[in-house]
C-alpha cells in the first residue's frame, strides 16, 4: 500500500479531453459511473434527486469534463429515467466528451455486473469507477487522480477510502475474466493500492439514504 497526500502530487493542465502532465505525457481517460441499481435503501430513485440546478447524476457526469475523452453510464433499474437523462445531456452538447450510455440486463446480480459492462465499453489504458451517487466530490480531486501513478488509485479522506477509483487496463481484464458472483474489492485485494490523501469530504459521500441526502443537500447549500 503507497499512501500519498495531495499536496506532494505533481500539478497538471487540461486541453480538451486529456490530461496532461508537466513533464507532457498526454493519457486519454474514460470514466464508468454505475446508475443501474435499486436505490433500495434511499426511498427515491436517488439518481433523479435535485442538488442544486442539477440532479445527482449529472453532478457526478459534471465532474469528468476536461479530463475524459468518454464517459460511460451503467444503466438497470429505471432504465428509462436514465436513458433520458443521458439523451437529455448529449442533445444539450453540455460536455466535451463522449457520453455513452449501456444497459446492464444483468442489473438484478448486483453492482459488479454493471461493473463489468461498463469495462466492455472502456479502451483507455486507465480509467475511473464510480458510483452514480457520489456527487459532490471536488473536480480538482479527479485532476489528481488523474495524474497519480498506480493500477490501482484511491482518494481518502480522514485516510478513508472513496469515490472514483482509478485502474488500468491491467485491472479490466481481472475483471471482466471473474464471474459475475464476484466483487471489486476481491479483484482489487491482491494487488498494490495508492491512497491519495485529499482535503475533499466529498469522496466519501454518497446518497445511500433519506439521511445521506439531507446531509449532501446541507453540504452542497455550504459550498454554493
Amino acid at each position: 500500500m503507497v499512501i500519498v497526500d495531495s499536496f506532494n502530487v505533481d500539478v497538471f493542465i487540461q486541453q480538451g479531453s486529456e490530461a496532461i502532465t508537466m513533464n507532457g505525457r498526454t493519457e486519454p481517460m474514460e470514466a464508468i459511473i454505475l446508475a443501474a441499481g435499486y436505490s433500495s435503501r434511499a426511498n427515491a430513485f436517488k439518481m433523479s434527486l435535485p442538488l442544486g440546478q442539477k440532479t445527482v447524476l449529472e453532478h457526478t457526469v459534471s465532474k469528468f469534463e476536461g479530463i475524459c475523452q468518454k464517459v460511460i453510464i451503467v444503466g438497470g433499474f429505471k432504465v428509462e429515467i436514465i436513458q433520458a437523462a443521458v439523451t437529455d445531456m448529449i442533445e444539450k452538447s453540455a460536455y466535451s466528451f463522449e457520453l455513452k450510455y449501456v444497459f446492464n440486463e444483468s442489473f438484478d446480480q448486483g453492482m459488479f455486473s454493471s461493473i463489468q459492462t461498463g469495462c466492455r465499453e472502456v479502451n483507455a489504458d486507465s480509467f475511473f469507477i464510480t458510483p452514480g451517487d457520489v456527487p459532490l466530490v471536488k473536480k480538482e480531486t479527479i485532476q489528481l487522480l488523474a495524474a497519480e501513478k498506480g493500477n490501482v488509485v484511491i482518494p481518502s479522506y480522514s485516510y478513508k477510502g472513496g469515490h472514483p477509483i482509478k485502474v488500468t487496463k491491467e485491472m479490466k481484464n481481472r475483471i471482466l475474466e471473474a464471474k459475475v458472483e464476484c466483487n471489486l474489492r476481491a479483484i482489487l485485494h491482491p494487488h498494490e493500492k495508492t491512497y491519495l490523501n485529499v482535503e475533499d469530504p466529498g469522496v466519501v459521500m454518497d446518497v445511500d439514504t433519506p439521511e445521506d441526502y439531507r446531509r449532501a443537500v446541507e453540504y452542497f447549500g455550504r459550498k454554493h
